[in-house]
């Protein structure tokens, strides 16, 4: 994919020198050094609690939507056709004059259902029409691969429950600003939705009993990571028999799923918290439980006042943001969530060319042969494993763009004269009722989990597959106009992270037909968790912000990836050159683009808020650490740069190298 020109088709220089800060030498801060004259030029928006590549590029995106959109919704359309579906809901969520004059109107026939609630039946039949539609109280029900037979789905309950969302947020004493901010949220929406004073205090104090009794007994998002540890399979006769203080068959049947004979409960004692919860707490205090449920989740689709609370506390207090998004991109963001496929269709069409698919498929190949390169030449892998390895390679199921076949949406209806909310119930039930319909049906493994149009990529274990949506092919990731050294620093290492995963802790814990199973030799794992133990090490010394740390576990199967990402990256970009070295553009080597270009992705300012709580729950490392820490492990960046010394050198033998 050699290309002449350094320059993006926007005109802007694949490398930009005006985004360096140079008076900051690579050898003491790379990440500053490339990064700082973007950051002093890209301040943060109200909007924004972190604002990098990334998020411009999405922001680019929402443009080319909104205009896709604007059409549909200013014409009649025909009833039941997508422009139809798109343009109502879109309008709905623009029309803020209906949604203010409603108020809490169009949630008060679903708070009447809560308060209804009589028996242990109906209490399950009323969370199984929350999970169908709403929301998630007190756990969670979705449908995926069977971990250890991935060719059939199977029914998975997961924990869920607790509107922080992080267990630490609960229990740490740091976290009692949150908390009183967590309350006072809690008590306004109640208000909102006409409580009494008192009524709304009483509420508080069941919804923060309840969701700290199932945070206590939640699994931490580093033992979330351990597959074997999230994986019980049990029949429905061991689940009632566990859980007996829940009314399964009620529950089941509301979901439509009354036929099932197994289920894995991923955190058993996480259930058995949730098991005394629904035993234990009173009628009163499980009904504000439930409401509040339904008003969390309703709140963006009601009036401004609900949506503007919410915001304050998810967005300002939790993220540190000072201004809530504008309507139009909130309204936006729900068709092109609910009907997502439908306006990847529409997205690819404009804005992808066949092209861009052609040279992604050439430079996955290339990555692909360089993984493959690395794993035969591994010093601390025994041969039996890496022919294991390289069939799993080779067994890489890839996609690029967009689906082969688009999602059908002609049975969902979505009809403007009910309320926003309403709607937006019926299109997570349509959706809930085509997941749960999979139980026990084969895996499609032509199915995509991300829509093109999103900025991002994924590997699946379960799948073995890896995908790379339209919206990430592009500057500043992929650039047709860009030297070779500028694509595989930044959309080759993406690449070459995608397939890392498929290695790193977790994914190789699944063999090349997704399932979990252990195809390492008992000294071959030994080596790898040793070398994952120092790089873990690593990032725990990080100090994200005075007192915090980042998480080396948490974070430790995405630094596997970026490493790997980079180093296979680069031997692909060597493979391309076949011993030609470009001539320098602009000074810089081509070893030193493809190091400035993987720096360049990572350009981001963010606010401290925002630091602290990904730390908590993100499995990514923030920007500055996905560049300065990988780097330091990677021999060649140190060649390309000449570094010797200084705050980015590490001593050879300190270094570690996975794949």
């Amino acid at each position: 994919m050699a290309c002449g020109s350094a320059n993006r088709n926007n005109g802007e220089k694949a490398i930009d020198i005006s985004n360096f800060e140079t008076s900051v030498a690579p050898s003491e801060d790379f990440y500053r050094y490339v990064t700082g004259g973007w950051q002093k030029k890209n301040p943060l928006k109200p909007e924004f609690a972190r604002y990098g590549a990334f998020d411009r590029l999405r922001e680019d995106n929402e443009l080319r939507i909104k205009e896709l959109f604007a059409s549909m919704s200013e014409s009649k359309a025909e009833k039941g056709s997508i422009a139809q579906k798109i343009g109502d809901l879109y309008s709905m969520g623009l029309d803020s004059a209906k949604l203010n004059a409603d108020g809490a109107a169009p949630i008060k026939a679903d708070m009447a259902a809560v308060q209804a609630i009589g028996s242990p039946e109906q209490l399950a039949a009323a969370v199984a029409s929350m999970h169908r539609t709403t929301a998630s109280p007190l756990f969670t029900l979705f449908v995926d691969a069977d971990m250890m037979n991935s060719a059939v789905n199977i029914a998975y309950l997961h924990q869920d429950g607790i509107g922080m969302g992080d267990r630490d947020y609960y229990l740490d004493a740091e976290n009692e600003n949150i908390r009183q901010a967590y309350k006072e949220y809690i008590a306004r929406l109640f208000t909102l939705a006409g409580y009494t004073g008192e009524q709304a205090a009483a509420a508080v104090d069941a919804v923060m009993r309840i969701e700290t009794a199932i945070a206590e007994a939640s699994y931490t998002n580093v033992e979330l990571r351990d597959p074997y540890a999230n994986y019980h399979n049990l029949s429905i006769g061991e689940l009632k028999k566990r859980y007996d203080a829940f009314d399964w068959d009620a529950y089941l049947a509301g979901m439509g799923l009354s036929q099932l004979a197994q289920i894995n409960v991923c955190q058993l004692t996480t259930m058995d918290a949730v098991n005394k919860v629904v035993k234990e707490t009173s009628d009163g205090d499980m009904k504000y439980y439930l409401v509040f449920n339904l008003l969390n989740s309703a709140a963006p689709y009601l009036s401004d006042d609900f949506s503007s609370a919410r915001w304050e506390f998810y967005g300002k207090t939790l993220s540190g943001q000072q201004q809530q998004r504008p309507r139009w991109k909130r309204a936006l963001g729900v068709p092109n969530s609910i009907l997502s496929e439908a306006v990847g269709e529409m997205y690819v069409q404009k804005y992808f060319p066949a092209s861009s698919k052609e040279k992604m498929v050439r430079l996955v190949g290339n990555l692909q042969e360089a993984l493959g390169q690395h794993i035969t030449s591994l010093e601390w892998m025994s041969e039996q494993t890496k022919a294991k390895a390289l069939e799993k390679l080779a067994a890489f199921h890839v996609k690029i763009g967009y689906p082969d076949k688009w999602k059908d949406y002609s049975s969902l209806e979505i009809d403007p004269s009910l309320s926003y909310w309403e709607n937006i119930k019926r299109a997570t039930e349509w959706q809930s009722e085509d997941d749960l319909s999979q139980v026990g049906k084969p895996v499609d493994k032509d199915k995509w989990h991300m829509s093109p149009q999103t900025v991002n990529a994924y590997y699946n274990p379960t799948t073995n597959e890896i995908c790379f949506p339209a919206a990430i092919l592009q500057p500043p990731f992929f650039n047709p106009e860009a030297d070779d050294a500028v694509n595989y620093g930044a959309i080759g290492v993406v690449i070459g992270h995608e397939m890392t995963h498929g290695f790193d802790d977790q994914g190789r814990q699944f063999d090349k037909d997704g399932n979990l199973a252990d195809w390492w030799t008992e000294q071959d794992a030994e080596a790898f968790s040793a070398k994952t133990g120092v790089l873990a090490g690593q990032f725990d010394k990080i100090e994200v912000l005075d007192g915090l740390h980042a998480n080396g576990q948490l974070t430790l199967g995405e630094n596997i990836a970026d490493q790997g990402g980079l180093r296979v990256a680069y031997t692909a970009m060597k493979n391309a050159q076949n011993g030609v070295e470009p001539a320098p553009i602009d000074g810089f080597t081509a070893d030193q683009r493809f190091y400035l270009s993987y720096a360049t992705i990572w350009a981001q300012n963010i606010r401290d808020e925002e630091i602290a709580r990904l730390t908590k729950i993100d499995p990514h490392s923030l920007g500055e650490w996905r560049v300065n820490a990988t780097l330091r492990n990677i021999d060649t960046f140190y060649e390309a740069f000449g570094i010797t010394d200084g705050a980015m050198f590490m001593p050879e033998a300190e270094r570690v190298v996975i794949w």
